[in-house]
């Protein structure tokens, strides 16, 4: 049987290797002519852990993209406990890793992109995570590609597709303007059974962004665009912004854990409009 020690650091390394092949990749589409800056921070307890950040801006491809991963553990507070599983039955304590990608495109023709995915200790064990995509301009037959793409990853994995689409749609959904934050994607939590088919499957995911980031920059990374394209990209990051700051449990979780404030909200645009 694989202790819980060695499913924390096997996951931790892992963690560690995908966020630089993502890196590298982004990279690659700059032409290695932009270059990630690095930034490391830790918790006030340093036993506590705590992460580091990859950011590249004002690239040709990137207005901005940010590359996180962390590793912490600790305490949640009281009032937040019983909104993680498993927190409650062990006063509290947790440990946590993951990697947390967002890309705001300076073309407004090729969508932002996110991704993430973790791994939780509390009296529990679980795995969650996903990617979705966030365009500016509708493209029919882009949305079908990254669906078909993360459907093919899912059924290899004998992963429900369409529950897992389902709970993205619901999740990156404001119920305030009564609108989808994006095209959608996949959105998972909470695996607990069979570590190591879902490791697998975290890990086949984790590539597969890659690819299908590649694959959807490179589609439209020529296209032309006109300012009235960016403005609609701006007006779109609004809602991006309303989402993040309202709704999204990351950047909740990480607040709540102690993270990096300034990692935690690196996800937000350089720039956006509302009307």
């Amino acid at each position: 049987m694989i202790s819980s020690d060695y499913r924390k650091k096997i996951t931790d390394s892992w963690f560690s290797y995908l966020q630089m092949q993502i890196c590298k990749s982004f990279e690659l589409l700059e032409n290695n002519k932009f270059k990630f800056s690095r930034r490391d921070w830790y918790k006030k307890k340093v036993k506590e852990g705590g992460g580091t950040s990859y950011l590249l801006t004002n690239g040709k491809i990137f207005d901005k993209v940010g590359v996180n991963k962390s590793t912490v553990s600790g305490i949640f507070p009281k009032k937040f406990r019983s909104n993680i599983l498993g927190a409650e039955k062990n006063k509290g304590k947790y440990w946590a890793s993951g990697v947390s990608v967002v890309a705001h495109m300076k073309n407004p023709k090729i969508p932002a992109i996110h991704f993430n995915t973790r791994f939780i200790v509390t009296s529990e064990e679980w795995f969650g995570g996903g990617m979705d995509a966030t365009p500016s301009h509708d493209d029919k037959k882009e949305k079908q590609l990254i669906h078909n793409y993360l459907k093919k990853i899912c059924l290899q994995n004998k992963k429900n597709y369409e529950k897992y689409k389902k709970w993205c749609d619901e999740y990156f959904y404001l119920p305030h303007r009564k609108e989808a934050r994006g095209l959608g994607g996949i959105f998972f939590d909470y695996e607990t059974k069979d570590w190591i088919r879902n490791f697998k499957f975290v890990r086949d995911l984790g590539l597969a962004f890659i690819d299908i980031s590649n694959k959807t920059i490179n589609r439209k990374k020529k296209l032309k665009y006109t300012r009235k394209d960016k403005e609609n990209q701006l007006l779109k990051r609004g809602r991006y912004v309303e989402f993040n700051l309202l709704y999204d449990r990351g950047t909740k979780f990480g607040l709540n854990s102690g993270g990096n404030t300034d990692s935690i909200l690196m996800s937000l645009p350089p720039e956006a409009k509302w009307k």
